[in-house]
């Protein structure tokens, strides 16, 4: 079954996440998703709120960027979470946005080597593995984690490029696609991924296969009244407005066939994004749940 969810966008104040993560909790949405933008609200502390809020709903962060976070803190955070929420926190992290990194004065010269070692670090502590390592930008002196989680952590990586999606099929449990990802383009990721998993012996058929490996795609969504023109906003607005077949505006019926669309090209959950307009969060949330999630296979 392909998974559903939606994001409480970080143009909200946080404030309001209360009142989105329990409508989400209570309509039964599968996944409700955070970012960690600069500058506006911290993944972790969002998290766990959200997740204290509620009972069910399973909560992601897409993404912790990894320049921003030395790798013990992300594993001892991400370690504590699912230790008091088993199973219900997902776990994101990327490069970041270049820029941003840039004003913090964490940008790094080669964003790639330090996503690779990161997500080898980080899997490791995760599996409560001791580990000393001397890497480009990952050093690490006989650390462990004194509470590991309990079962098994997958950690997901976000990417765009060739180079990073092929690492992520090599060091990550799963891949997360941002809304500029059409279908053709989830295609293409999969390949990507496939290959980067082929070549480091983690194949679902190989010797050393780890479980699948899931790709979480955004799909920038838009319903109820001027959907269509706030759709058509949000595109611009983010510079993807001439590539083809890309977000949604109109009923649950054109939200469930886009989603459809992706599914079918290789996602395995795929998560609403509403515009960063949207002029009611809670209902785009009941909204996926109630109308959307029915219709989807």
């Amino acid at each position: 079954m392909t998974g559903l969810g939606a994001v409480f966008r970080p143009q909200l104040p946080p404030e309001r996440l209360r009142s989105v993560a329990r409508v989400a909790d209570e309509c039964g949405l599968e996944q409700l998703w955070l970012w960690e933008d600069c500058f506006r609200e911290g993944g972790i502390s969002t998290a766990a709120a959200a997740l204290a809020w509620t009972e069910r709903v399973r909560i992601g962060v897409g993404l912790l960027p990894v320049p921003l976070r030395n790798v013990a803190v992300t594993a001892m955070e991400a370690a504590a979470l699912h230790r008091m929420f088993p199973g219900r926190a997902i776990l994101g992290v990327g490069h970041g946005v270049q820029d941003w990194m840039g004003q913090v004065g964490a940008r790094v010269e080669s964003p790639v080597t330090l996503l690779r070692e990161h997500l080898v670090a980080l899997r490791a502590l995760l599996r409560g593995e001791r580990l000393t390592t001397s890497g480009r930008y990952v050093r690490l002196d006989d650390v462990a984690l004194d509470w590991p989680p309990a079962e098994p952590v997958p950690v997901l990586a976000g990417a765009t490029g060739p180079r990073t999606l092929r690492l992520t099929g090599e060091a990550a449990d799963g891949t997360i696609l941002t809304a500029s990802t059409s279908a053709d383009g989830v295609r293409r990721a999969r390949q990507l991924i496939d290959e980067g998993r082929e070549s480091s012996g983690r194949t679902d058929a190989g010797a050393g296969a780890d479980a699948p490996h899931e790709v979480v795609v955004f799909l920038l969504a838009a319903t109820g009244v001027d959907a269509a023109a706030r759709l058509r906003a949000a595109l611009v607005d983010e510079g993807v407005e001439n590539v083809p077949d890309l977000g949604v505006a109109g009923d649950a019926g054109a939200v469930a066939k886009a989603v459809q669309r992706l599914a079918e090209a290789g996602a395995d959950t795929v998560i609403l994004q509403p515009t960063g307009d949207e002029p009611d969060p809670e209902g785009f949330v009941r909204f996926a749940a109630t109308e959307v999630r029915p219709l989807v296979p």
